[in-house]
C-alpha cells in the first residue's frame, strides 16, 4: 500500500540553546496515499466555513480563530485515515558535541530517523514530505532517504522532500498538532485559544497527552529515552 507522510517540527531553537525550551517535538502524519485529494477537501472545507485565507498553524492560534483551529480538530479525530506521530527530545539531554560530531542539523535528522523509521511496514511504500528549510548539507534529505532505505528492507522509501509549509495542508496539520504535543510539555503557554486546544484533544484521547506505547496509532507520543538502559 502506498502512504504519505507529512512532517514539522517545534522549538528546534532548544538543539542549540538548551535553555530555550525543556523539549524539541517532531511530528508527522501518515495518510494513504490516495487519501490526499479528499483530506484536502475536507480541510478546505473548514477554511471555508470560517473565511480561513492562506496557511494555519500552531503559532497562528488565537480566539479571533479558536472555532476553526477546534473544527480542524474534530475532522483529525473523526476521521479514520489520518494518524499522527510525534517525537520528544529532551534537549538538556542531547550530547551533539559527543554523539554527533557538534553538529546540530545531524543531530536533528537523526531525530527525525527516529520519529518515521519505527512506524515504516513492511510492503509499502512511503512519500515523505518535511518542511522545507535551507540546510547546510544540501545532501541531507537524500542521506534521510538512504537510511530509511537501507533500514527498512521490505519497504520501499520513493521519496524525501522538503516543501514549503504553506503549499501543504498535510505538513500544516503536522505543525497544528505538533505544537499542541510541544506545549503540554514545555509548559509554557499563556494564551487560553491554545490551552483550549490542549484540552479538546485531550477530551478526545479521554488522558492527559502524555508518551504512549508504539501500538497507539491515532495519537503516538514517543518520548526518546536519551541515556539508555531499560
Amino acid at each position: 500500500m502506498n502512504f504519505e507522510i507529512y512532517s514539522d517540527e517545534s522549538c528546534l531553537e532548544a538543539l542549540v540553546n538548551k535553555n530555550e525550551h525543556d523539549y524539541i517535538a517532531i511530528g508527522g502524519i501518515w495518510i494513504p496515499a490516495n487519501y490526499r485529494l479528499e483530506m484536502k477537501l475536507k480541510i478546505n472545507e473548514v477554511k471555508d466555513k470560517h473565511s480561513i485565507k492562506g496557511e494555519f498553524k500552531w503559532n497562528k492560534v488565537s480566539p479571533a480563530f479558536i472555532d476553526f483551529y477546534k473544527d480542524i480538530i474534530d475532522y483529525f479525530f473523526s476521521t479514520v485515515n489520518i494518524r499522527f506521530r510525534v517525537i520528544l527530545i529532551e534537549s538538556s539531554k542531547v550530547e551533539n558535541y559527543k554523539f554527533n560530531d557538534n553538529d546540530n542539523e545531524l543531530s536533528f535528522y537523526k531525530f527525525y530517523y527516529q520519529l518515521l523509521h519505527h512506524w515504516i511496514l513492511d510492503f509499502n511504500t512511503y512519500s515523505i514530505y518535511l518542511d522545507h528549510k535551507i540546510n547546510r548539507d544540501k545532501g541531507r534529505l537524500s542521506k534521510l532517504q538512504k537510511v530509511l532505505d537501507n533500514s527498512n528492507l521490505t519497504s520501499d522509501i520513493s521519496l524525501v522532500q522538503g516543501l514549503p509549509s504553506e503549499q501543504s495542508a498535510g505538513i500544516q496539520l503536522a505543525d497544528l498538532l505538533t505544537g499542541i504535543v510541544s506545549a503540554k510539555f514545555n509548559k509554557k503557554t499563556k494564551s487560553q485559544a491554545k490551552l483550549d486546544l490542549i484540552s479538546l484533544v485531550e477530551s478526545y484521547l479521554d488522558k492527559s497527552i502524555s508518551p504512549t506505547p508504539k501500538s497507539d496509532e491515532k495519537f503516538n507520543v514517543f518520548k526518546i529515552n536519551l541515556q539508555g538502559g531499560w
